[in-house]
């Protein structure tokens, strides 16, 4: 920080978002503008489902924060109403699930992010939100693997099943002449 004598509170405050953002997956900036605490109850509950904790701090201690994480790249994010979505699961589902609260609630806009340490858009955020589960892309690769491996456990069972096929003809021809 950059007073003389910080307030401790202000200090704890900076601390906690710092290390929020170091233990965090991704972070997700949003705007709430306009929205009743009831609207972020609600929303502050659908996040924690996909993994998401929406916290609301001073810009300017949030700023701090995130200079002592070394995202510099959200301080720009930081201005107005701000929270921060700290992500510890899946952050393609975080991000769906703030995308469609943002559908339902006009006041809700997402601002932007950063994930693995490099800041995003809210562009690349909304595309983010748009893939698959963690879940379902694991299975679409377990099932890329598995299409090679059952096609060459065909063609391996049709060389013997051929072979005998070929030699119960051989040994009817011999039987019939």
């Amino acid at each position: 920080m950059t007073t003389e004598n910080p307030r401790a509170e202000k200090v704890a405050v900076v601390d906690e978002v710092t290390a929020k953002l170091n233990s965090a997956q991704a972070a997700i900036i949003t705007e709430y503008r306009g929205m009743s605490v009831a609207q972020l109850a609600t929303l502050r509950r659908q996040l924690r489902n996909s993994g998401g904790e929406y916290k609301v701090y001073k810009n300017t201690l949030a700023r701090f924060g995130a200079a002592n994480a070394g995202l510099d790249g959200l301080a720009e994010l930081l201005t107005g109403p701000s929270a921060i979505t700290f992500v510890s699961g899946d952050a393609a589902g975080v991000a769906k699930a703030l995308k469609d609260a943002a559908k339902s609630n006009p006041f809700l806009i997402i601002k932007g992010g950063t994930i693995a340490g490099k800041t995003m858009s809210a562009s690349d955020i909304e595309a983010l939100a748009d893939l698959p589960s963690r879940d379902v892309l694991l299975s679409m690769l377990a099932g890329a693997f598995k299409a090679p491996l059952v096609k060459t456990a065909g063609l391996l069972q049709a060389l013997p099943r051929n072979f005998a096929y070929g030699l119960k003809a051989l040994i009817d021809q011999r039987e019939a002449a």
